[in-house]
């Protein structure tokens, strides 16, 4: 996820802004307990398809896991699992929209712009056993 990255933000950071706040505060519970589910609001930007990848990653919940073909299917477009693959790279807030739940068809870890170990270890933190 986040392979590419737009760069520093141009907007203002306040840390105390109740949506960052919330947020924080959601990490640090995910931190402490992997099957912390995210709430925090999103306001996502990118094409139609992209959101609706987005939010069919948002459906998988800790501890589960899926292939890119489901997420393609869920997102609308069953034979567009290459163009799922790419949205989900262009995912901007991964472990809050879980990209590093999604699987090779057969199982295998794929890209993960965190690098293959990071989302071994995410996933080995919400109780999911895979083989780099």
């Amino acid at each position: 996820c986040q392979a590419h990255h737009p760069g520093p933000l141009t907007a203002p950071v306040n840390a105390q802004h109740p949506v960052l706040a919330q947020a924080r505060r959601e990490f640090e519970a995910y931190w402490k307990d992997a099957n912390t589910k995210f709430t925090v609001s999103l306001d996502l930007k990118g094409t139609h398809f992209q959101r609706a990848v987005w939010r069919a990653l948002l459906k998988i919940r800790p501890g589960r896991t899926s292939t890119y073909a489901a997420v393609a299917g869920r997102a609308g477009s069953p034979a567009a699992v290459r163009a799922a693959g790419a949205a989900i790279g262009r995912n901007p807030v991964s472990i809050i929209v879980p990209c590093h739940r999604v699987l090779g068809r057969d199982g295998s870890l794929t890209g993960y712009a965190g690098g293959l170990e990071r989302k071994q270890a995410l996933l080995q933190r919400e109780g999911v056993l895979v083989e780099a």
